[in-house]
Parts: C-alpha cells; sequence; structure tokens
C-alpha cells in the first residue's frame, strides 16, 4: 500500500477507537472523529486518511461538511451509500441535539439566546430562509416559525405573513432571522431596507421588532447589537 498506513499498523493510543475509549471523545481531533463515523477506508487508504482528506476538500469546518447531500458523499472514493447514510445520520442527530438543547431556553434574554434557539434551523443550510421567533411579553418563546424559503443568495419576506404569524400566536416581539449561507455576516442593503420596513410595521401593531440576525454556520450577527435597530 504506497504513501499508506493502515489504522491496525498505528500505536494503540494513536487508533481513534481505543484513544476515545482510553481517552473520552473530547480527546480526539475532528480527522479521528471522522474516521470513526467512516468506520473503514479502502485499499489505498486508511478511514484517517480518508477523513482527513474530506476536511481538506470539504471543510475545513464541520459544518460545511454536514450540509453535504447523498449524492456528494458518493462521489468521494471510498465512501458507499451505507458510509454515506451513516453520516448524514450521525449530523442529523447532532442537529437534533442542539434543537433539543434550544427547546429547553424557553427565554431570550439578549442575541446569543435567539440565535442558539435558530441555530438548528439555520446554521447548516446550503439556501436561504427567512425565520421569525415569537416572544411573549417575559421574553419567553413562544414558537419559532418558518417564513419563506429562497435560492443560494435570496428570499423574499413578505410582512404580511410575518405579523399575522405573530399575531395568531399572540406574540408581543419577534426576533427576525435569516440565513447567508456564503459565510459573509454583513448585512446586504436589502436586509436593512426589509429590517427598517418590519421594525416600522411593528410599530404600528405594538409588536416590537427586538433584533434581526444574520445566522451563517456557527456564526451570527445582530443587528441590535451593531446599534442598527
Amino acid at each position: 500500500m504506497k504513501n499508506s498506513v493502515k489504522i491496525k499498523c498505528l500505536e494503540h493510543e494513536d487508533r481513534p477507537r481505543e484513544k476515545l475509549l482510553d481517552k473520552g471523545a473530547a480527546a480526539l481531533t475532528e480527522v479521528e472523529l471522522l474516521a470513526i463515523m467512516i468506520g473503514s477506508g479502502y485499499e489505498e487508504k486508511s478511514a484517517i486518511e480518508l477523513a482527513r482528506e474530506i476536511l481538506s476538500a470539504y471543510g475545513p469546518k464541520l459544518h460545511q461538511i454536514s450540509k453535504m447531500e447523498i449524492g456528494e458523499w458518493l462521489q468521494i472514493k471510498g465512501i458507499g451509500e451505507g458510509k454515506a447514510a451513516t453520516l448524514m445520520a450521525c449530523f442529523e442527530l447532532g442537529r437534533r441535539r442542539r434543537l433539543e438543547t434550544a427547546l429547553n431556553l424557553k427565554r431570550v434574554e439578549c442575541s446569543k439566546d435567539a440565535f442558539e434557539f435558530l441555530l438548528p434551523h439555520l446554521g447548516d443550510l446550503r439556501h436561504e430562509e427567512f425565520w421569525v421567533l415569537l416572544l411573549n411579553r417575559g421574553n419567553n418563546v413562544i414558537a419559532v416559525k418558518k417564513i419563506s424559503e429562497g435560492g443560494l443568495a435570496y428570499t423574499s419576506v413578505d410582512p404580511k405573513r410575518i405579523f399575522t404569524v405573530a399575531l395568531q400566536h399572540h406574540s408581543n416581539s419577534v426576533v427576525l432571522a435569516h440565513n447567508h449561507p456564503s459565510g459573509n455576516l454583513k448585512p446586504s442593503d436589502d436586509d436593512r431596507r426589509i429590517t427598517r420596513k418590519l421594525q416600522a410595521v411593528g410599530v404600528e401593531l405594538e409588536l416590537s421588532v427586538v433584533d434581526h440576525l444574520i445566522i451563517s454556520g456557527n456564526v451570527y450577527f445582530s443587528f441590535a447589537d451593531e446599534g442598527l435597530l
């Protein structure tokens, strides 16, 4: 096997599974964790080498890999349907864990709280979506609703839809949110315009727009924090 080292040939403490059992999952690198998820390599590459190749080509951030669809996984040599299904299931479990954590949050006291609640819905998307977080008078979360879904760089926003949903749930305030799949957190002119418009409509309805978050991966931009509301 040229330029390749099989995992079974590594020192005991350097084998991902053994290292996890000895030291715990937190001690492993992203490459090692991904290698365990992959399970085994193929004739030319070990699971560790395959994991390193995937992170280099499709990463380096894990949230970028978590967005990959079945067709993309199957284009990688050494990844068949079984491994692709396992990988996608692992990433989906991670997303659902974040959502479960967010559902236990209940109260929103700052932009970070709102971000934690919205991240499971928007963090890993490859197209733009617009969501709204509905809050009661005590800033407790009533519901989180998707308003629209668009393409890679744009999604339409209908103020009537947003405030109809908010009034139906007897909300006192809302947090607006959409994602930027490109990774650029800077608000566009359209983002600023629609935020001002929605804020003005909210004033008329006595329903406050307390923030607008732009989310990309595991980071966000807050209009409120930046003094844009």
